[in-house]
């Protein structure tokens, strides 16, 4: 899908109704949908247990925290891009500790013109995320196949006392022959005989 035509969801949390409107203002609502705010690391917790976001936008600090910790675990946990805006003389120290667990940092106060380049770079890390993601899925379905294809050849090693290679020889050739895959023919022999 072109970058162009995905809409991201974001959450802004932040303490500042200003900050949070700033924000917001610079997500055009065709590319940006929905945008969430809030106003503490409390109910952003709340709004990401009740779905997903793309991109999280955190001004720190908080009322009831700084937000680094929220930042990093939500990093650890989801595919979710994540900046942090932090006062400038704590950039460098933040930056230090976060950066080796995928989140931004923004030094603030900063101009619309940077946040919007900010807002770019968690769009692209976003995509990458979700090409990894596409990739793992991919790999615990192949690894579920060869899982059951395995489950099947022990049956067929059980019941009809065939070896190793010939149960696997015999998968491969029945669903070449079927015009299935292997996938298939191996949950028919496990439903057939078990």
């Amino acid at each position: 899908m072109d970058l162009q035509q995905r809409v991201y969801s974001v959450l802004i949390v932040s303490a500042s109704a200003r900050v949070r409107s700033a924000l917001s203002e610079l997500l055009p609502a065709e590319r940006f949908e929905p945008v969430r705010t809030e106003s503490s690391v409390s109910a952003a917790k709340r709004a990401v247990a009740e779905r997903q976001f793309d991109l999280v936008v955190i001004n720190s600090p908080l009322p009831d925290d700084t937000g680094v910790r929220f930042a990093v675990d939500l990093c650890a946990s989801d595919s979710t891009a994540v900046m942090l805006l932090v006062p400038r003389e704590l950039h460098g120290e933040i930056r230090d500790r976060v950066s080796a667990h995928g989140v931004f940092t923004l030094p603030k106060p900063t101009s619309a013109e940077v946040a919007e380049t900010a807002f770019g770079w968690m769009v692209s890390m976003r995509e990458r995320l979700r090409k990894f993601e596409k990739k793992t899925l991919s790999i615990e379905e192949k690894m579920q196949e060869i899982r059951m294809v395995n489950r099947a050849k022990w049956v067929l090693i059980r019941e009809l006392q065939m070896d190793e290679g010939e149960a696997h020889r015999y998968i491969e050739k029945q669903a070449m022959d079927r015009c299935i895959s292997k996938r298939e023919l191996a949950q028919e022999l496990i439903r057939l005989y078990e």
